[in-house]
């Protein structure tokens, strides 16, 4: 049996500067060299023939020397283990800088391509000179397992930096492991094959939030794949509704009722919902709450402030004009009127309103 990783967008070097401290940014720039490390440890021990980087190991395309020399040192100190590592978007000018190591194999515009037994891997670094051209100048063996690496995202269309799933259907590739796109994901190719976006190693934003890690591919009288989640830390996402609490500690346990906290994890709540007091110290008094519940969490709130409009019957002010002007409105529904009346009121107050 062979098997190999399918890894990409380990980003090595990335600020991590998005809403975290720079403390915790810093960090998390060493939990994800310390990932990738993990990562070969593994590799080592399941008896791993080659790990395939499908594009973006670094963050820049001029990475920092302290990235650098991990990688290639990683490389260099684990000579069991071929590295086939196929440049990125990031990555696509100073990453391969160290000449004559053996088990490091690079790509370039054309397809190169390395045989392991009746296994050959190949890849194509895109660039706008091959984006057309690609899909035609792949030749491959039918009767050997064919595994394919590229990096960029899939679409309907081709061009740079796209990846088109329909042109290379019935091109005998059993296994397409492409990079760029940070979630995990895998689909049909064909009746023979399949692609996959391994996804990253770490989330490293907001927006990169649920399980990371790599694919394990062990070939067999056929291509077996597991996703294997490998992540120092997750980011998950919530949204939490603190309808009735009476102030931010009742609306702190009422997130405490809804989410279960890991120490280890990153979390973006986003409470909702109908509130009567003062909300606009809200996300801050919250996130001190939750500090100790986790890693790092970040709060925003989107709550409405809950409207009696007898409250504003006597008021002859503007405010009272304008929340009687609103709520008496029979084209819009009760909801809207509550968001538009929150926003009206913070703009009165002289608040300032994120529409």
């Amino acid at each position: 049996m062979l098997k190999l990783i399918h890894c990409a967008d380990v980003h090595l070097g990335s600020k991590m500067e998005s809403k975290l401290p720079k403390q915790k940014a810093e960090e998390r720039r060493g939990e994800v060299r310390k990932t990738f490390h993990r990562m070969v440890e593994y590799a080592k021990k399941e008896g791993v023939r080659a790990i395939l980087l499908s594009g973006d190991v670094f963050d820049s395309d001029r990475p920092i020397k302290r990235d650098k020399e991990f990688f290639y040192d990683v490389v260099k100190g684990n000579p069991e283990i071929d590295f086939l590592y196929l440049r990125g978007n990031h990555d696509g000018k100073e990453s391969y800088t160290e000449e004559g190591i053996e088990n490091l194999k690079t790509f370039s515009d054309e397809w190169t391509g390395y045989s392991y037994g009746g296994v050959y891997i190949c890849g194509l670094e895109l660039a706008k000179e091959n984006a057309m051209s690609l899909y035609t100048t792949l030749k491959l063996n039918k009767d050997k397992i064919n595994v394919v690496m590229l990096h960029g995202q899939t679409a309907a269309t081709s061009g740079a930096d796209k990846i088109n799933p329909a042109k290379l259907a019935d091109k005998n590739i059993d296994y397409l492991a492409l990079g760029h796109i940070h979630s995990y994901s895998e689909n049909k190719l064909d009746d023979r094959g399949r692609y996959a976006f391994s996804g990253c190693l770490e989330g490293r934003g907001f927006d990169e939030i649920g399980q990371k890690g790599f694919v394990l591919i062990e070939i067999e009288n056929g291509v077996k794949t597991t996703f294997i989640p490998f992540a120092e830390r997750t980011i998950e996402e919530y949204e939490v509704n603190i309808s009735g609490t009476e102030n931010g500690y009742g609306a702190y346990q009422a997130i405490k009722a809804q989410v279960k906290f890991k120490p280890t994890d990153l979390y973006r709540l986003r409470l909702v919902g109908e509130i009567s007091y003062e909300s606009e110290n809200l996300a801050e008094d919250v996130e001190r709450l939750l500090g100790g519940e986790c890693y790092f969490v970040s709060v925003k709130n989107d709550t409405l402030r809950k409207i009696d409009p007898a409250e504003y019957e006597g008021d002859l002010s503007l405010r009272g004009e304008f929340v009687r002007s609103v709520m008496a409105r029979t084209d819009i529904s009760g909801e809207r009127k509550r968001q538009i009346v929150t926003l009206g009121l913070k703009a009165l107050s002289g608040q300032e309103v994120d529409a």
